[in-house]
């Protein structure tokens, strides 16, 4: 995709959707898919950096970004009055979680840092030579063109490189015999609501294209039901029906110890 396309006006975007809706000759659709995907370059970018700091280049990242893209376009329904990138958000940015979440890739650090990490290492070694000391956190940071902040990041990440054995002493001194083992804390609550997120995501599947709007509208940007009733152009008990119709379908794809 190239980095300088422009996205279209919005009305010439809704109209190419409503082509890709309405035609049925493969040729044509693939034109107008390709057109459509190439205007909204942007709107995946800006998904895509979000999670660019993972470990995974930016450009792997947005490649999968578009295969997201791609399926939202599939499902979009222009004829509903609502915007595509609120409807595609939720494909788009589900589809990049998918690819870390299926990656299952070990500890990565962005090249940036792995870079300055080694520079620091070796400056540090030069500095302490010249000083008879440990140079500071802000020497460092001078030394290199850097903030202190990088300088502590790039720090930070060097027992990383190193793995430790479970087995191993928590105290190098001989004062704490207890092992790394034993140090380790148990589950995370916090997974939970990571998981039960992941669970929506799937569920959401499920609801139609309006209804997955106003949840992604009412949960994921917080807004009113007279605010999404004044986007869609529908009556704010319209907006209230949707929504606990779109609830009760839910619960259907949500597991009830998860739903409890």
């Amino acid at each position: 995709m190239s980095a300088s396309s422009a996205r279209l006006p919005r009305e010439e975007l809704r109209e190419l959707h409503r082509r890709y809706k309405e035609t049925i000759d493969p040729a044509e659709r693939d034109g107008v898919r390709a057109q459509l995907v190439d205007s909204y370059h942007d709107f995946v970018y800006f998904l895509a950096r979000k999670f660019a700091n993972r470990g995974e280049p930016l450009d792997d990242i947005v490649q999968v970004g578009y295969l997201g893209l791609i399926k939202a376009i599939e499902r979009f329904d222009p004829d509903l009055g609502y915007e595509f990138t609120t409807f595609a958000t939720l494909t788009v940015a589900g589809e990049i979680k998918r690819y870390f979440r299926d990656k299952g890739t070990a500890i990565r650090f962005p090249r940036r840092l792995q870079e300055l990490h080694q520079s620091v290492v070796r400056v540090n070694e030069q500095m302490k030579n010249e000083l008879g000391r440990e140079p500071t956190v802000g020497e460092l940071a001078e030394r290199l063109g850097v903030s202190p902040d990088d300088v502590t990041e790039a720090m930070e990440i060097g027992p990383a490189y190193v793995p430790v054995s479970l087995d191993q002493p928590v105290a190098s001194d001989g004062q704490d015999n207890r092992s790394v083992a034993e140090q380790i804390g148990g589950a995370d609550p916090e997974l939970e609501r990571v998981e039960m997120r992941d669970v929506l995501d799937r569920a959401m599947e499920h609801l139609t294209p309006r209804e997955r709007a106003i949840m992604a509208m009412r949960f994921y940007e917080q807004m009113s039901q007279s605010e999404i009733a004044r986007r869609l152009g529908i009556s704010q008990m319209h907006v209230s029906r949707l929504q606990r119709a779109a609830l009760e379908q839910l619960r259907k794809y949500v597991p009830q110890e998860s739903a409890g």
